[in-house]
């Protein structure tokens, strides 16, 4: 059922009636539609539950509660914007659709949000999914859980709980887009850093399969963490509570107890660096085997090897974690060590740093050590899944236009207002600086569209050793060392 009373968009799901808004553009959006219950009491480390049934009109006019998180630390505050909307019913999907009607079984596409697996929700402004309502695709973005509640690692409660929740808006998808005037044999999943390393496990995890049938991987590659190192943070939240560490006894903690400890362990934690963390473990229930390895297991095709990809990364990843509390500097005066420690926590041989300062002659330590460890966690196993043989195509990019915020260059994270074609956001600006081009978010934008639309979007699938499509700058190499200062001085934001 769809029907307007109002001029506001009613449409029916599984659980009941939910009522949205109509923009002025004709987009009709439906925000905070929960897909399963609230994870509070003895659900808060429990695999998701079905929401309850309502009667009656459910407003959905506004974003729901976001999962419970820590903020961003200074500077990284200043640079990623990440609303925090209390309440308990965070697990909830929002919906923009061109046609909200049974029947006009248009395009999806499922958005997964990053944030290191601890932080981001589908409420950032970056993330308006307008833009691809306005181009026909029916846009979803939703809430799952994060840190210790969606990734703790206890004896007495399921693995991979926000991998679950993921999973359950994913089925919501699939019961319930339909009356949005989506195709549910049409979706496309996409994330960005931890929503990428999430759509990685998705097609490696039994439970997902056909529940999406092409797949984008932003800056983020398939893998699963230790379970000693997994352990190892929930292990460190105990004892700063003085507590077990068992979910049992974790549930018993005041949540804002709960997460101070966890933002005390966080410190410790470094994406780059590595250390302690939380993510997502193998385990038999939901990912059997590391998802690298099962996409590219040798002599056979790997797990979804019938899901098209298109995957790829930005030209300097490493500069968001390195450039703005001045580590680049710090790692410069350090000067050999830092490259030989990069080298041998990145497992990369002598000739590779060869390479790449024969690549960047003008580069300093920090800027070798940073493009060693990336390519060891993103760029080189991005390269063997669009490589492995599959039955679908894969299709690699690389994002290189620097940001207007000296030091950032072409970092982690910013593509994604080109991507949602969002840069008119004020928070798009936080990251990229004023006066991004808007010609490029139109064209990386429309790229992302067509894939959804046709499996294609734009450029010839990977072959193994060619270039990737390089958006906004000149061919990978050249844009791996270009430094991000060439936007106005008199408009940009120095970092330190």
């Amino acid at each position: 059922m769809s029907t307007a009373v109002g001029g506001r968009p009613r449409v029916r799901t599984t659980s009941g009636v939910v009522e949205g808004r109509t923009s002025p553009d004709g987009t009709a959006v439906f925000r905070g539609v929960p897909y399963a219950a609230p994870p509070v009491g003895p659900l808060r480390f429990a695999a998701p539950a079905p929401p309850a049934h309502w009667d009656g009109v459910r407003d959905a006019g506004s974003y729901g509660p976001t999962a419970p998180k820590v903020p961003y630390p200074e500077p990284f505050a200043s640079l990623l914007c990440d609303p925090e909307i209390p309440g308990e019913d965070c697990l909830n999907v929002n919906v923009w659709t061109p046609d909200p009607a049974p029947g006009a079984r248009l395009p999806v596409m499922v958005w997964i949000h990053g944030g290191a697996l601890t932080r981001g929700s589908a409420a950032v402004p970056v993330y308006d999914g307008s833009a691809f309502a306005r181009d026909g695709v029916v846009l979803v973005s939703f809430n799952y859980r994060l840190g210790v509640l969606g990734y703790g690692l206890f004896p007495d409660a399921p693995a991979n709980r926000g991998l679950l929740d993921q999973i359950a808006a994913l089925e919501w998808v699939r019961d319930n887009i339909g009356a949005f005037g989506g195709d549910p044999a049409r979706v496309t999943v996409f994330g960005e850093s931890a929503g990428a390393i999430s759509i990685g496990s998705l097609l490696a995890a039994p439970r997902a399969a056909g529940l999406f049938a092409r797949a984008v991987l932003q800056s983020g590659a398939p893998g699963v963490l230790t379970r000693d190192r997994v352990r190892a943070m929930v292990r460190r939240m105990a004892s700063l509570l003085k507590v077990k560490a068992t979910a049992g006894a974790f549930t018993e903690v005041p949540l804002p107890t709960l997460l101070a400890a966890q933002a005390a362990v966080l410190r410790r934690s470094n994406p780059l660096l590595g250390g302690a963390a939380f993510g997502l473990v193998a385990e038999p229930a939901t990912v059997p085997l590391d998802p690298l390895e099962a996409l590219t297991a040798p002599g056979a095709p790997g797990a979804s090897a019938d899901v098209p990809l298109l995957l790829g990364w930005t030209a300097h990843e490493h500069r968001l974690w390195l450039a703005p509390t001045g580590a680049m500097r710090h790692l410069d005066r350090l000067g050999p060590l830092t490259v030989a420690l990069a080298r041998r926590r990145g497992g990369k041989d002598r000739a590779a740093v060869r390479a790449l300062r024969t690549l960047l002659p003008e580069a300093g330590p920090a800027e070798i050590a940073g493009n060693l460890l990336a390519d060891r966690l993103l760029r080189d196993p991005l390269r063997l899944v669009a490589g492995a043989r599959r039955a679908a195509p894969s299709f690699v990019y690389e994002f290189a236009w620097p940001s207007g915020i000296p030091g950032l260059g072409a970092c982690h994270a910013l593509e994604l207002g080109f991507v949602f074609d969002t840069l008119h956001v004020p928070e798009a600006a936080w990251l990229a600086g004023p006066d991004a081009p808007q010609a490029l978010a139109a064209q990386m934008h429309a790229a992302w569209v067509a894939f959804a639309v046709d499996g294609d979007p734009g450029w010839a699938p990977w072959n193994g050793n060619g270039p990737p499509k390089v958006f906004g700058g000149p061919e990978p190499e050249e844009a791996r060392g270009r430094a991000g200062a060439d936007a106005p001085s008199a408009t940009r934001r120095a970092l330190p």
